[in-house]
């Protein structure tokens, strides 16, 4: 999970030095409008992607998705960290799909 930690630490640089030319910085620069757009974009290129396409096509729309979803993260003030925290606290509960789930092995 390294990558998206170099990933927050990238839109969070542009966010806070904004770089001409920069696809991020643009996005931060049009606001929370444009980001949100984005995301519902790529969202509906994931479904589709995963109802008609190869599992490649899938992936790259998913990192297409998870890119805009860590810039609204940033343009929201959100951290990994806090997300990380929410997903220990919901895997703590009892009943949970993760408290409860067995080894998964490759086919």
């Amino acid at each position: 999970m390294n990558e998206l930690k170099n990933l927050y630490e990238t839109a969070l640089d542009r966010k806070l030095n904004p770089e001409e030319g920069s696809y991020t910085t643009y996005l931060y620069n049009k606001g929370l409008d444009k980001i949100l757009k984005k995301i519902g974009e790529e969202t509906t290129e994931v479904v589709v992607a995963a109802l008609s396409q190869s599992n490649e096509d899938l992936i790259g729309e998913l990192n297409d998705l998870a890119y805009h979803l860590i810039v609204l993260m940033v343009e929201k003030g959100i951290t990994l960290e806090d997300v990380e925290k929410e997903m220990i606290r919901r895997s703590e509960k009892q009943h949970n799909l993760k408290a409860e789930r067995k080894p998964v092995t490759k086919v």
